[in-house]
């Protein structure tokens, strides 16, 4: 009988994230960003499928990498918080847990499984002052590890993350309103991705956390809308 080789614990690790890595950056990538009324996600998508969808009514959810694992996990998400909803109320289903569960998962998946996700995801909630402790936006960034962040102002996903946020470090501004903030999500996907080449609109998929809706707070902009905005 053969004897099977010997792959250290920190060598399988490494495989697993430089695979994942790997499908990950294949992807395009998505950022979301605070507004003076909620968070704006923006993404360049030519493909009819959405990268970024509704989760609940003040939560929003982007996924880059392999389509088919993050819309298994956001078809998840959506379960989970309808079950905590419906158990408890609708204002304690929180962007928080939503993260920790998808960390968990992923995590779980990356460490017992050969082969890991292929896929990262943000997770975002828009703030409500009517409700004590949900005053302010929440933005939660988790990778093919199951490695979990918060971010405040903006957050980006993808391949080409290192460059989307290092430009917006450089020109974001706090209480943009929504024009700008999308021009600016725009300018930063296009010069991480194509070195700030202009982006064709009629690519981008564009949805929005607005407070100011009335009950569910997710919105999708049209093609037609966001040309009128981006001109």
């Amino acid at each position: 009988m053969s004897i099977p080789f010997y792959v250290s614990p920190e060598q399988l690790m490494q495989d697993k994230a430089e695979y994942a890595r790997k499908g990950i950056a294949r992807g395009r990538s998505i950022v979301a960003l605070e507004y003076d009324k909620g968070i704006a996600l923006v993404a360049e998508n030519p493909s009819s499928l959405s990268n970024i969808g509704e989760i609940y009514d003040r939560i929003a959810f982007a996924g880059v990498g392999k389509f088919s694992e993050f819309d298994q996990l956001r078809k998840l998400g959506i379960r989970f918080c309808d079950v905590r909803g419906y158990q408890y109320s609708r204002e304690d289903v929180r962007a928080r847990a939503l993260a920790n569960a998808y960390s968990q998962a992923i995590g779980d998946v990356f460490t017992q499984q050969m082969k890991p996700l292929e896929v990262e995801v943000i997770v975002a909630e828009v703030g409500d002052p009517r409700f004590a402790g949900h005053e302010h936006n929440a933005m939660f960034r988790v990778q093919y590890d199951g490695t979990i962040s918060d971010h405040h102002g903006f957050c980006g996903i993808g391949g080409t993350v290192e460059r989307l946020e290092s430009y917006l470090k450089e020109h974001y501004r706090e209480g943009q309103p929504l024009g700008d903030s999308l021009r600016l999500g725009v300018a930063a996907l296009s010069a991480a991705v194509n070195g700030g080449t202009r982006m064709q609109l009629d690519r981008l998929e564009v949805c929005t956390l607005d407070r100011e809706r009335p009950d569910r707070k997710f919105r999708r902009a049209s093609a037609d809308e966001v040309m009128a905005i981006l001109g």
